[in-house]
C-alpha cells in the first residue's frame, strides 16, 4: 500500500507547539493567513493532478503501473488497522527513545520519498529531455525458484530518464535527511499525496463512503477523545504531514512556528474525488460535474476546518468537516440530476485481475462474431 495512505496520521491541521519549552511570540495575522492559505493550496495540488493522472493510470497497459484497488472489505478494515498502528506508535514513543525511532523512520522515508518524488516528476521531466537524448531501457528482475516453479518477486522496467529523475530526487532526499528542512519535507509530502491519489483506486462509490465514514469516526475519536494523535503527530519526524511556517514573514526560510496538515486529510478525500472524475468520464457527457463539485466541497470542508480551529484554538479532526462535504455535495447534485442510481452502480474493474481481462476479451470476441453473422 502506498506509504502516504498506509500512514495512520491523517491528523487535522494544527499549530505545532515549540519543542524546547520556550514561548514564541504570537504570529501576525498576515503570517497565519499565509500559512493556512499555503496549506490549502498545497493540499489542492496533489488532489487535482493526482486525479487527472489516475485516469491515465486506470487505462494503462503496463501491468506494473496498474493501480491498487480498494475493496469494501479493505475499506471496512482500514480504520481498525490505522487505529492499531497509531496506538502502537504512541506506545513506542512513550517507551523507547524518540531520537532512535525517528532515526529509523527518517531512513525509511528517505528511500520511499526518493522513489515517490522520482515517480511524481518523471512526466514533467520528460518534456525537458532533448529528442536525441540517449535513453536506454533497463530491467530489474528478481525471481524465486527455477523451471516451472519460478516466481517473479520484482520485475521493474526503467530507462535512463528515470535514473536522471532518481538522481534529482536523491538530492532532495539528502537535503531532508541532513537538515529536515520544511521545504524538503513538503516536497516528499506532496509526492506521497499525489502518488496516493493516482495509484489508490476505490472500487465504487459505496466503498468510498465506507472508507470515509470509518475514518470520520477514527479521526474524531483520536483527536477529541484522546491526545494520542496530536502527540504522535508532533513526535513523528517524517514527511507524513505538510507544514508551513506562520512566522515566515519575520524569520524567512529559517522560520520554525509551523501549522501542519496530515497527508491522510489529502489522500483519503483525494481518492474519492478521483473516483468521481473517472465516473464523470464514464458518463461520456464531456462534463466533469461531480469532480468539480467534490473538489469545491473539499475546499469548503478544509476551509471550515481552518476557520473552526482558528476560532477555538484547538486541533480539529479535518475529516469531521471534509467527509460530509465530499460525500454530501456530489450526492446532492446526483439527486438533483436524477443520477443517484448511476453513481452508486458505477464499478471499476480490478485491472490486475486476469479474470477481468479474460472476460473483457471474451465479450469483445462475442461482439465481433455477432457482427460477422449479421
Amino acid at each position: 500500500m502506498d506509504p502516504a495512505l498506509s500512514d495512520p496520521l491523517n491528523s487535522s491541521a494544527e499549530t505545532a507547539s515549540p519543542s524546547n519549552g520556550t514561548t514564541r511570540p504570537p504570529s501576525t495575522p498576515e503570517g497565519i493567513a499565509l500559512a493556512y492559505g499555503s496549506l490549502l493550496l498545497m493540499a489542492l495540488l496533489p488532489i487535482f493532478f493526482g486525479a487527472l493522472r489516475s485516469v491515465r493510470c486506470a487505462h494503462g497497459k503496463n501491468p506494473a503501473d496498474m493501480p491498487e484497488t480498494i475493496t469494501s472489505r479493505d475499506a471496512a478494515r482500514f480504520p481498525i488497522i490505522a487505529s492499531c498502528t497509531l496506538l502502537g506508535l504512541y506506545l513506542f514513543f512513550k517507551i523507547f527513545s524518540q531520537e532512535y525511532i525517528n532515526l529509523l523512520l527518517s531512513m525509511y522515508f528517505f528511500v520511499l520519498g526518493i522513489l515517490a518524488l522520482s515517480h511524481t516528476i518523471s512526466p514533467f521531466m520528460n518534456k525537458f529531455f532533448p529528442a536525441n537524448f540517449p535513453n536506454r531501457q533497463y530491467q530489474l528482475l528478481f525471481t524465486q525458484g527455477s523451471g516451472e516453479t519460478k516466481e517473479e518477486i520484482v520485475n521493474y522496467e526503467f530507462d535512463t530518464k528515470d535514473l536522471v529523475c532518481l538522481g534529482l530526487s536523491s538530492i532532495v532526499g539528502v537535503w531532508y535527511l541532513l537538515r529536515k528542512h520544511w521545504i524538503a519535507n513538503n516536497l516528499f509530502g506532496l509526492a506521497f499525496s499525489l502518488n496516493g491519489v493516482e495509484l489508490l483506486h476505490l472500487s465504487n462509490v459505496s466503498t468510498g463512503c465506507i472508507l470515509l465514514g470509518g475514518l470520520f469516526i477514527y479521526d474524531v475519536f483520536w483527536v477529541f477523545g484522546t491526545n494520542v494523535m496530536v502527540t504522535v503527530a508532533r513526535s513523528f519526524e517524517a514527511p507524513i504531514k505538510l507544514v508551513f511556517p506562520q512566522d515566515l514573514l519575520e524569520k524567512g526560510l529559517e522560520a520554525d512556528n509551523f501549522a501542519m496538515l496530515g497527508l491522510g486529510d489529502i489522500v483519503i478525500p483525494g481518492i474519492f474525488i478521483a473516483l468521481l472524475l473517472r465516473f464523470d468520464i464514464s458518463l461520456k457527457k464531456n462534463t466533469y460535474t461531480y469532480f468539480y463539485t467534490s473538489f469545491a466541497a473539499y475546499v469548503f470542508g478544509l476551509g471550515l476546518t481552518i476557520f473552526i480551529m482558528h476560532i477555538f484554538k484547538h486541533a480539529q479532526p479535518a475529516l469531521l468537516y471534509l467527509v460530509p462535504a465530499c460525500i454530501g455535495f456530489p450526492v446532492l447534485v446526483a439527486l438533483v440530476k436524477g443520477e443517484v442510481t448511476e453513481m452508486f452502480s458505477y464499478e471499476e474493474s480490478n485491472a490486475k485481475d486476469p479474470a477481468a481481462g479474460t472476460e473483457s476479451k471474451c465479450a469483445e470476441t462475442v461482439k465481433e462474431t455477432e457482427k460477422k453473422e449479421n
